[in-house]
């Protein structure tokens, strides 16, 4: 059963309402409907189905309805709210809410918007296509809260270092719930405590994070952030953050002005202090006593400077810084050396030149020796060989003919080879 835009414009004319432009009564729109499925004739609704599309929106945003229909042959659409009310119907408003306004109206596509949306919004939305039997689709808004910026607290300043601090973030209205992230020197923490509860209009959620953690003096001006992340937010969380402030007892570490202080020089020692509150001013003694010559050790700040060092200055001074938390101290042993024993010392190490020198010498004479002994043994070798046909003789004569007949027979055989 297909209703006529001929019917439509009938039935508005019977509820006075088209040339005056006003919105429609829901009995009139009850009439309306029982109009169209008794005096509407059947003429092929096949193939006319109403297609939407679920929505999300963000709380105060706008969202926007659309109802399509491919194939339509003048059959009338309209919009219903989660209470079955009338919004739309075609391009006649039949619900008194200025937020809900019309966006296109044709015989294939009804759009209405509805603006500052709130939470009590949400539920399913129906399009109806007006064909015997009334044909339906169905549209979910979905309204998210947003989630109000953090806070955190459990923070009291000044924290000493070595306390547990307990540090806690907190946010309310966020539908769905929200999520909370700890980072510390943006460095995400993840080892923290998550509560989620629903806020008394049983729509939104307030969630909060806990974050335990013992300081010490590495966290003092150290930014914590807890930050909220959400769909509603865009990407763009939001944040709060906590700078720490730590009190810490001094550490103390003294600096000298020169590694080999020399007779007759001034000597600087810088007493570097670190603490929270500053240590000030430091103390300075000598081997456990008072600076023992006021006018040559002069103290100015944190510095101690001394004037013509001699050898009476050598022994342990001691640096001594002390804040409302507590003391510490660092000591430096002082030996004034002779200028003229730092001279040979920075100039060229003649001892070890020497020790290089007698090596070389010592591998030198070593291998002239060996070599000598090579050739004396090569030479002995020859003069026996020579001389082999004396060994055996009985006497001095025969040694000496036998010698030389083997020359005889040397010299034969170098004249018999030539």
């Amino acid at each position: 059963m297909i209703w006529k835009r001929s019917a439509v414009l009938r039935f508005y004319s019977v509820c006075g309402l088209l040339l005056q432009g006003k919105h429609i009564s829901h009995s009139c729109v009850i009439r309306l409907h029982q109009a169209a499925a008794s005096k509407s004739k059947v003429k092929g609704s096949q193939g006319q189905f109403p297609l939407t599309q679920n929505v999300t929106v963000v709380e105060g945003g706008t969202a926007i309805l659309t109802c399509r229909v491919d194939q339509n042959d003048n059959t009338s659409l309209q919009w219903s709210n989660p209470a079955q009310q009338t919004l739309y119907f075609d391009d006649k408003k039949a619900l008194r809410d200025n937020r809900i306004e019309l966006v296109r109206a044709s015989w294939h596509e009804l759009s209405i918007s509805v603006s500052d949306v709130s939470l009590s919004d949400e539920g399913q939305y129906t399009c109806s296509l007006f064909t015997m039997p009334v044909k339906t689709s169905k549209a979910y808004l979905t309204v998210l809260g947003v989630p109000e910026k953090p806070q955190i607290s459990g923070f009291s300043s000044p924290v000493m270092e070595g306390d547990l601090m307990q540090l806690t973030c907190k946010t309310s209205g966020s539908k769905p719930a929200a999520d909370i992230r700890w980072f510390k020197n943006d460095k995400e923490i993840k080892d923290v405590k998550y509560l989620k509860e629903e806020d008394a209009n049983r729509k939104t959620f307030t969630v909060s994070s806990t974050l335990d953690f013992r300081v010490d003096r590495s966290d003092d001006g150290v930014a914590v952030i807890c930050r909220v992340d959400h769909e509603s937010l865009n990407a763009t969380p939001q944040v709060a953050m906590q700078v720490l402030e730590i009190h810490y007892t001094p550490s103390v570490k003294i600096i000298p002005s020169t590694p080999f202080p020399q007779e007759g020089q001034a000597l600087t020692l810088t007493c570097e202090s670190k603490g929270k509150p500053l240590p000030e001013p430091v103390l300075w003694t000598k081997d456990g006593a008072e600076l023992p010559d006021p006018d040559r050790m002069v103290v100015s700040g944190r510095e101690l400077n001394i004037l013509f060092l001699n050898k009476t200055d050598n022994g342990t001074y001691r640096c001594e810084a002390t804040n409302t938390i507590g003391q510490s101290s660092a000591e430096y042993v002082l030996i004034v050396h002779d200028p003229n024993s730092l001279a040979g010392q920075n100039g060229p190490d003649h001892a070890l030149i020497g020790g290089i020198v007698a090596v070389v010498v010592f591998v030198t004479l070593c291998s002239i020796f060996l070599l000598g002994r090579y050739l004396a043994r090569h030479k002995g070798t020859y003069l026996t060989n020579e001389a082999k046909g004396a060994e055996d003789a009985p006497d001095a004569d025969t040694a000496i003919i036998n010698a030389e007949g083997s020359q005889v027979n040397a010299e034969e055989k170098k004249e018999y080879f030539i």
